[in-house]
């Protein structure tokens, strides 16, 4: 018996939900596991070099540490890797594998857990639940931790109106330089100005109202002291045109979100356009938001 395992990439942020919003994109991270007498990892797909095919491997390494954080042992495994993620791109690929380890070993060891419990533990793992969120549940996700240490969240989709792009320019940007840039304490009128943006643009995606969204993704907290990390991204923020409801940094970056209307995908050419003003190429490489989280079911057909 084998299991098959798709899980969506993420953003966090979306502008003004720092720490708080994430949503699910439509590219993804496909795993392949079975138990086995000796661990085998075969890693595929985007960035594959980058990724470790040993016992160091990020995904096996979260499924020993959820045995062993639960009391049980996990024997070895066949699995495959086949990444449609770019890494170091503020596209949720950490968290995607982080999520992959938990679910494996949740099959493995029988443990039967539920989504929410996935994602409890995965955020616990994570440290914050709002990629892990996406990539449980899906769509555009609202997520706090509380203050026993359980995750809340709640996923409301996409209205069908709507797309957001990815444009993802050729550097890596690591999280930890993302986050040393970030100033230690905040203004109070900041941190209203956030809270206002945040309320909006969920009220926003609910309710499907067009003409709030330049407002809703304004922000004051991170993405202004991390333009400096990223050529291009005080323009890019600035942009205005027909079809484009407004641009935001994808998690810590360098990735760029393009939120736009149906029928207005030729938008995220200005991106790139400014990407490419600063001496950086670009792409896009997804124009969906998943509308679920995970996948995993059983095959009965041969290992190739």
């Amino acid at each position: 018996m084998s299991w098959r395992l798709r899980v969506p990439a993420s953003s966090a942020n979306l502008g003004p939900g720092f720490d708080a919003l994430g949503l699910a994109l439509g590219i993804y991270l496909h795993c392949r596991f079975r138990p086995a007498e000796k661990l085998r990892i075969t890693v595929r797909g985007r960035d594959a070099e980058s990724i470790s095919a040993g016992e160091d491997n990020f995904i096996w390494q979260t499924a020993l540490k959820v045995a062993h954080d639960h009391g049980e042992t996990l024997g070895p495994i066949d699995l495959l890797i086949e990444s449609e993620i770019p890494l170091g791109k503020g596209l949720g690929s950490s968290a995607a594998a982080l999520t992959a380890g938990v679910i494996i070993a949740d099959k493995l060891l029988g443990l039967r857990w539920k989504p929410n419990r996935i994602l409890d533990e995965a955020a616990r793992l994570e440290g914050h639940p709002d990629n892990v969120a996406a990539c449980v549940l899906g769509g555009v996700v609202a997520s706090a931790t509380q203050s026993g240490g359980a995750t809340s969240a709640v996923s409301l989709p996409l209205p069908e109106q709507y797309s957001v792009a990815v444009v993802v320019p050729d550097f890596i940007l690591p999280t930890t330089q993302a986050r040393a840039v970030l100033p230690a304490e905040y203004s109070r009128q900041d941190a209203v100005f956030n809270i206002q943006r945040a309320a909006l643009l969920m009220a926003a995606l609910a309710a499907g109202a067009t003409s709030a969204f330049p407002t809703a993704l304004e922000d004051r907290l991170h993405q202004q002291h991390r333009a400096r990390l990223i050529p291009g991204l005080e323009e890019i923020l600035r942009l205005r045109a027909p079809g484009l409801l407004g641009c935001v940094l994808s998690g810590a970056g360098p990735s760029v979100l393009v939120f736009h209307e149906r029928g207005y995908e030729q938008v995220s050419d200005l991106v790139r356009q400014i990407f490419a003003l600063h001496s950086r190429s670009s792409e896009v490489v997804c124009n969906a938001v998943a509308k679920e989280g995970f996948r995993i079911w059983e095959e009965d057909g041969s290992w190739t």
